[in-house]
């Protein structure tokens, strides 16, 4: 019995290799193109394997590491996975915002968002109202507003643990110029102000003053590559023209915190905060500092807003958990979970308690916080590590070949990048290539939400400065286009019947059915589906009695070439005939005067748009 305990498991297997694995697949294939069909070619650049096995780790550097050791891959600490549950408050009403912290410090949250964007002046009795009763040694304190972060350190001195206090105020004039187009004041001017916050702030070595926002490429379209790039970028910026005012390395790097989005690219997140610690750890060494640990890359991740739809918004809520899952098992600082509500509406009492019970659960029940780097050693996510890393690098080398992140977006760079990534995945959803489940995929058709939003609320707007040197980038939801035609449907007043006319091969009128139903929900209209007709004329009884304003041929490809004809002889103008499907037969049933046909590559808005116009809506 001793012996039996010592048998390794599965040694009865013979070891199989990587061109055994490779020959079989391709007999699986029945000649299929291997790359083509299971190779996936991301919208960052590189190429992603159907399967990875111990020898893609050979010539991964990286992995000589362990938690809490530079380059910091594996995270910034050796014992825990631990990181701060951040909500953040609207603190325009002092009063009230302390009254809503003192709160929610009672549920869980320990890092305080103070958003003080709308005001522009400061005194010591708003710092005071405004942080009653909290221990604010206890918790991390977060000042959002750059107008803010001069007085708020001043309010700070006053402070008798200074050492203790742990934090950060978001001064942010590349974020400034990124989203509005040119810096609040003149360039050298924004970077002086940086240097006198870093040394007022020298007291404080656990709070942080510079702000590195990467979030709002996350939240503009970009991909993970070019948000990752783009934020070393705009740390290096600082790094550069810091030091060379006087400031030394170890100093600067200490006070600035990066701030990233977290899309619900579920692995691909993972590897990203993996990759931006590796990367912003090597910038900071090639600056040589004193101490190392100061090369540790802050981050405070949030949920992506660009992916939050309003239909069927507690999907939102899923989206939520997944993204906060890579955020945390990838070792983030801290983490924001966006409210559920957020897209189309003031956030409420309910939203803001399941979104901090997200990742409470993360921590309190499913012990996110007891193991550092889960991650670590899994061949897939290594593997991505290692492919963001290359591309990023690669994009970062290449903005600073430019003069760096401010001369690289005043020349139209960094725009140009984030629109053409951007436009491809309004593409992407618009053909159901990246899925919005409820919106462009799987949609509730009985949902209405014009009560709740209009078009003015949901459709983003740009914040382009008067006096803008350059173009701003612009922060969308990727389901807009679709909101509005499903609003524009909402307001129709009579909603358009679709009814689907299948006929023929049960098999393929139930998927093209199937198809046809999602294709026009997605629009809001009504969809009447059907047990299958024996004739044409009976199924366009059936339509014309239920007074159809689109009827759907729903069949397999060979009986389309009779069936579809047939359907619009009968109907004639009564009614948009479509074909759902791409037969081979398209041209001539184009011939035969169809005019419309719905299928895996048709582009959702600009058909659904079509239909619309043609039934004046």
């Amino acid at each position: 019995m001793a012996d039996k305990t010592k048998e390794k498991l599965f040694e009865e297997f013979p070891p199989i290799s990587t061109q055994e694995w490779q020959d079989k697949i391709s007999v699986d294939l029945k000649g299929a193109d291997f790359e083509k069909k299971l190779v996936w070619r991301t919208i960052e650049g590189f190429n992603v394997q159907p399967y990875y096995r111990a020898e893609h780790l050979e010539n991964l550097k990286h992995l000589q590491y362990v938690p809490g050791e530079f380059p910091y891959v594996r995270g910034n600490k050796a014992k825990c996975n631990c990181w701060h549950i951040r909500q953040d408050i609207d603190a325009c009403d002092a009063k009230q915002a302390n009254k809503k912290a003192l709160d929610i410090l009672m549920k869980g949250v320990d890092s305080l968002g103070f958003d003080t964007c709308c005001k522009s002046d400061f005194t010591n009795e708003y710092f005071e109202t405004l942080l009653n009763n909290i221990s604010i040694e206890d918790i991390e304190l977060n000042i959002i507003g750059a107008s803010a972060a001069h007085p708020f350190i001043d309010f700070l001195k006053t402070k008798v643990n200074k050492k203790e206090i742990k934090g950060s105020v978001g001064f942010d004039p590349m974020a400034h110029l990124t989203l509005n187009g040119n810096f609040c004041k003149d360039q050298d001017d924004v970077f002086n102000t940086a240097k006198e916050l870093i040394e007022k702030a020298k007291d404080f070595p656990k709070f942080r003053t510079i702000s590195v926002n990467g979030e709002m490429f996350n939240n503009a379209g970009a991909t993970i590559v070019q948000e990752l790039a783009f934020a070393l970028a705009m740390g290096n910026q600082y790094l550069v023209t810091l030091t060379e005012k006087g400031l030394d390395i170890d100093t600067i790097s200490e006070n600035i915190k990066f701030n990233f989005g977290v899309s619900s690219n579920y692995f691909m997140e993972i590897a990203k905060f993996r990759a931006a610690r590796m990367l912003w750890s090597k910038i900071v060494e090639a600056y040589q500092p004193s101490n190392l640990e100061v090369a540790k890359m802050n981050i405070h991740a949030t949920t992506s807003k660009f992916n939050q739809t309003v239909y069927d918004p507690y999907v939102n809520m899923l989206r939520g958990t997944t993204e906060s899952m890579s955020a945390t098992i990838a070792g983030v600082d801290s983490l924001s979970v966006t409210p559920f509500n957020k897209s189309f509406e003031s956030t409420t009492d309910f939203s803001e308690r399941i979104a901090r019970n997200t990742q409470i659960l993360l921590k309190e029940e499913s012990y996110f916080d007891k193991i550092t780097d889960p991650a670590g050693g899994s061949y897939y996510i290594e593997n991505l590590t290692n492919s963001i890393a290359e591309h990023a690098w690669s994009l970062f080398q290449n903005i600073e070949a430019k003069g760096g992140y401010v001369e690289a977006f005043k020349t139209g760079f960094i725009q140009e990048l984030v629109n053409e990534s951007a436009n491809k995945r309004l593409i992407n959803i618009a053909t159901r290539r990246e899925i919005l489940l409820g919106t462009n995929q799987y949609p509730n058709a009985q949902e209405k939400m014009s009560d709740k939003v209009n078009n003015e609320a949901i459709v983003s707007k740009s914040t382009k400065r008067d006096d803008a040197i350059a173009e701003p980038i612009k922060l969308f939801r990727g389901s807009e286009q679709m909101e509005m035609l499903r609003l524009r449907t909402e307001k129709a007043g009579e909603t358009p019947k679709v009814f689907l006319l299948t006929i023929g091969d049960l098999t393929m009128r139930k998927a093209r059915a199937g198809f046809a139903s999602g294709f026009f929900a997605c629009a809001g209209f009504e969809v009447i589906d059907n047990l299958g007709f024996a004739t044409v004329k009976e199924g366009v009884k059936a339509a014309m009695d239920q007074k159809a304003n689109i009827v759907v041929v729903c069949s397999s490809d060979d009986e389309y070439t009779e069936a579809a004809p047939a359907v619009l002889e009968q109907l004639g103008n009564k009614a948009i005939t479509v074909v759902a499907g791409y037969p081979k037969t398209v041209e001539d049933l184009k011939a035969k005067g169809i005019k419309h046909f719905i299928h895996v590559k048709s582009n959702l808005i600009e058909t659904l748009e079509g239909f619309q116009n043609e039934l004046g809506i």
